[in-house]
C-alpha cells in the first residue's frame, strides 16, 4: 500500500520470482521429507534460473553416492522425482509448476554432455548441408539441444512419439 493507502502496482517480474521462489520452498520441505524417509544425506539448494524454480539436492563425498540412487538408469528416477516434486508443488500453490529438479549434478553433467552432442550434430549439417536426426531424448534432453542449436543459428524441431521422441537439426533456411 501505498502513503495514501492505495495499493501499489507490483512489478510482474518481482511477481513471478517471489512466485518461483516459493515453489522453491515448497519442493525443498518436500524433498527433505523423501531424504528423511529414505534415509540419505543431502543439502537443497534453491534457485530460479530461466523464469522457473531449480532445486538440487547435492552432497559431499560418500554421501553424493546414496543420492546416485536417486538418479537411476539414465535419470529415469530422477524425471520420476521430478515429476512427484511439481505434482506436490501444484498440489500446495493450484497451478502447474515447471520446477527442475537435479541431483548429485547428474542434470549439469547431461547438460555439459548434450551441448557436445549437440556441437558435434551442427558441425555435421553445416558441412553437409542435410538435417541430422539425433538419438531419442527426454524433454529436458531435447530442450539444452534445442538452446544449444538455435544459439548457433540453425533450426532444430522434435519429431515421433515418446519415448522415440527425438531433435532433428535443419540446415540454415
Amino acid at each position: 500500500m501505498s502513503e495514501t493507502g492505495a495499493p501499489v502496482n507490483e512489478d510482474p517480474e518481482d511477481s513471478l520470482t517471489r512466485r518461483l521462489e516459493e515453489e522453491g520452498e515448497i519442493a525443498a520441505d518436500y524433498l527433505e521429507e523423501l531424504l528423511d524417509i529414505a534415509d540419505l544425506d543431502g543439502d537443497i539448494d534453491i534457485d530460479v534460473d530461466h523464469q522457473r524454480a531449480s532445486v538440487a539436492i547435492v552432497a559431499e563425498g560418500s554421501a553424493g553416492r546414496g543420492l546416485r540412487r536417486l538418479v537411476g538408469p539414465d535419470g529415469e528416477v530422477l524425471e520420476a522425482l521430478q515429476e512427484l516434486t511439481r505434482l506436490a508443488v501444484q498440489t500446495r500453490t493450484g497451478e502447474r509448476s515447471r520446477l527442475m529438479l537435479d541431483i548429485a549434478g547428474y542434470r549439469a553433467g547431461r547438460r555439459a554432455e548434450l551441448v557436445e552432442v549437440a556441437k558435434a550434430a551442427i558441425a555435421k549439417v553445416r558441412a553437409s548441408g542435410s538435417r541430422v536426426a539425433l538419438e531419442p531424448m527426454n524433454p529436458f534432453e531435447r530442450k539444452v539441444v534445442h538452446d544449444a542449436v538455435a544459439a548457433a543459428g540453425l533450426v532444430s524441431d522434435s519429431e515421433g512419439e515418446e519415448p522415440n521422441r527425438h531433435v532433428v537439426i535443419h540446415p540454415a533456411p
